[in-house]
């Protein structure tokens, strides 16, 4: 597969997850009498994050998140020649979901980009009112723990076909945790797109979730090889069999 194909899988799955993710942040959130709060929002990103898994990780692995990818550079699991496009990539299909996300936000009387847009925020503008400290503790512990999800859901020896499921669910359960501290990102390129059209606050807020996310993730990526990976030694009649670390 091209790279120019892979990185347009990275740009139509960001967009899914910042459109989809956001969106039900945005516009179904808090729907008066209907909306479907923060245990419905939570859902709504794994279950972007799981349906793009199925429908392009055969293409481009579906990061749809910078962090993701370091990580797997990290875990030496990603080709860094194909770093920059991938992140790229990400961050245009952000910045497009939260344009479209926009624009249809905006068609409703008294819609207030200001208010927050489904940014990402600490202190004052944590939902919950947390500190900067716990919001960057936070996104650091669960984006290490969501490429240790990505890394082992998808490591050779995991049974097949499941790897969606799991890695979806996990960002749906680390929704469920983080969204009264940080709005939950996880994502810098999920941050980003958001963060561009509130303006403000939001863009003087944006360096921890992108410098969080990708400290967890780098953390993850050097872990689960250094405690998991696979030793090869001889067998008995001299082929490699597996020896777990």
């Amino acid at each position: 597969m091209s790279l120019s194909k892979k990185a347009f899988a990275e740009f139509i799955g960001t967009f899914w997850l910042v459109f989809g993710g956001c969106g039900s942040a945005v516009l179904a959130a808090a729907f008066p009498g209907l909306g479907i709060g923060f245990v419905g929002v939570a859902f709504a990103f794994g279950l972007t994050l799981l349906t793009m898994a199925y429908a392009i990780g055969h293409i481009s692995g579906c990061h749809i998140n910078p962090a993701v990818s370091v990580g797997l550079l990290v875990a030496k699991r990603f080709p860094a020649s194909e770093f920059v496009a991938y992140v790229i990539a990400q961050i245009c299909g952000a910045i497009v979901g939260a344009g479209v996300l926009f624009v249809i936000a905006s068609g409703k009387a008294g819609f207030d980009v200001s208010a927050g847009f489904a940014s990402n925020g600490y202190g004052t503008h944590s939902p919950g009112g947390y500190s900067l400290l716990a919001c960057l503790v936070a996104e650091i512990v669960l984006t290490f723990m969501f490429l240790m999800i990505i890394l082992g859901a998808t490591d050779r020896r995991a049974p097949r076909g499941f790897a969606p499921i799991a890695i979806g669910l996990g960002l749906t359960l680390i929704h469920l945790i983080s969204i009264p501290v940080t709005n939950t990102s996880v994502n810098p390129a999920r941050s980003t797109g958001p963060a561009l059209f509130a303006g403000g606050w939001a863009l003087q807020q944006l360096w921890l979730f992108w410098v969080a996310p990708i400290i967890g993730a780098a953390i993850a990526g050097a872990v689960y090889p250094a405690l998991f990976a696979e030793r090869e030694v001889p067998g008995v009649s001299g082929a490699v069999v597996a020896e777990h670390a």
